[in-house]
């Protein structure tokens, strides 16, 4: 299952990579103060508000999702009676909180501080019951956005219609067009239609869940558009098909390349990141040992009986990423490795400037009332142009079937710094 390779070290950046842990979770949210090891406090980090009415599947959609429990036990749930906050904190791009609110709650009530609640919201998830009746979710909804919205503009609003599972594709579709017609009309009739909603068909007991929630977490990410330019460039020089950077622990893909998602490749990569777990934690570890089940030279392999290849490398200690692509391609696997060490490299160095970026905000908050941020139209992790302050120690290797095996014999034996943002093929 596992693939090591021996001169790795002369080409691996200098950073340390971490591995994924035996107990594989995130900490438990305090209340107060920075995560288990993110630089953002609670502060600073954004919150992803889930609301809805009762027995709408807010908590399970919560535990299957960050806390990986079963589907089957969520049954056994009870009702959510008070806020309840989780601290998604594992010092990659995956730093938020999770909100989770009881469906009685009532905005109107003078002791709600919506300022408080709504003010540094970076997304809000509405959960509707598609086997119930949903005119009071719609009502409820529309309440729920448009005070929202007056607190604060920048909120991102999604509407999950939960609990599909049971139901017909056709039954499914047309329960997604009607709430979608009656929640815009509702919005356009009260003169909101400035606000815009985003819906997605969800159930815990398939993978759904896990990418409506990637869409809705990559919103929050301002350097999504480096990592999808570093996808593409890892794939077009690699002849790989498709590739994800999951965040392990959630199964949340942070990032993905150009090409539209397919649900079934999804699920793939999915399954693989827990047979990779499972395995580890059960022949990884010595049992007086307290080395890590997946190191930094680690890798897993997965060969599919129609000829596709499913290959997982390790980027840090929460991010894997996840590769798809015919096996005849992976002929020239040391053309992947290679590229993958500069992908790797430049993830350190968009990891590195958000932390210089986080010390500024600090700093200038501290200091006075103004403050950089992370993101805005000039940030320098942007993926037009030059190089943009972010560039790596080497230029990825053309792994197309006429170049592939020329890259390899001219590739030179100094790294060359080349903008990762665009770059120079080496052939």
């Amino acid at each position: 299952m596992s693939y090591e390779q021996d001169d790795e070290d002369q080409y691996a950046p200098n950073f340390s990579v971490g591995s994924f842990p035996k107990e594989f979770g995130y900490g438990p949210f305090d209340g107060d103060g920075d995560g288990p090891t993110g630089p953002l406090t609670g502060e600073q980090k954004p919150r992803i508000l889930l609301m809805g009415l009762r027995r709408s599947g807010k908590s399970s959609i919560q535990k299957v999702v960050f806390h990986k429990m079963s589907p089957n036990e969520t049954l056994f749930l009870e009702s959510t009676n008070k806020i309840i906050k989780d601290d998604i904190s594992n010092s990659s791009f995956v730093q938020f909180q999770i909100w989770d609110f009881p469906g009685q709650i009532d905005f109107f009530d003078p002791t709600f501080d919506s300022d408080m609640i709504f003010g540094g919201c970076g997304a809000l998830v509405f959960v509707i019951d598609a086997q119930d009746e949903y005119n009071d979710a719609l009502n409820r909804l529309h309440q729920t956005v448009t005070k929202a919205h007056k607190v604060n503009p920048n909120i991102r609003f999604e509407v999950f219609i939960h609990k599909v599972d049971g139901l017909s594709d056709d039954y499914k579709m047309e329960t997604q067009r009607d709430i979608h017609q009656r929640a815009n009309d509702d919005l356009a009739d009260s003169g909101m239609d400035q606000i815009h909603l985003s819906f997605h068909l969800t159930s815990i007991y398939d993978h759904s869940i896990f990418e409506a929630f990637s869409k809705v977490v990559q919103k929050l990410i301002p350097q999504l558009p480096t990592l999808e330019n570093l996808l593409n460039i890892l794939i077009s020089n690699s002849a790989i098909e498709k590739a994800f950077l999951f965040d392990v622990v959630s199964k949340i893909y942070i990032a993905t390349d150009v090409s539209p998602v397919d649900m079934q490749s999804y699920e793939l990569c999915c399954d693989m990141i827990d047979v990779v777990i499972d395995v580890s934690c059960i022949y990884g570890l010595h049992e007086d040992a307290e080395a890590a089940a997946f190191d930094s030279q680690s890798s897993s392999l997965i060969k599919l009986n129609n000829g596709t290849i499913l290959y997982l490398r390790e980027v840090n200690k929460f991010l894997a990423l996840v590769c798809i692509l015919r096996e005849a391609n992976f002929d020239r696997q040391g053309v992947i490795d290679y590229n993958f060490l500069c992908f790797r490299e430049a993830i350190q160095q968009v990891f590195e400037l958000r932390s210089k970026n986080q010390m500024l905000y600090n700093t200038s908050s501290q200091g006075n009332s103004s403050t950089v941020g992370e993101s805005g139209p000039n940030t320098s992790t942007g993926t037009s142009g030059t190089s943009n302050g972010i560039s790596s120690n080497a230029a990825p290797l053309d792994n197309s079937p006429n170049n592939a095996s020329e890259s390899l014999k001219q590739s030179p034996a100094v790294l060359y710094p080349v903008s990762v943002t665009d770059p120079t093929i080496v052939t």
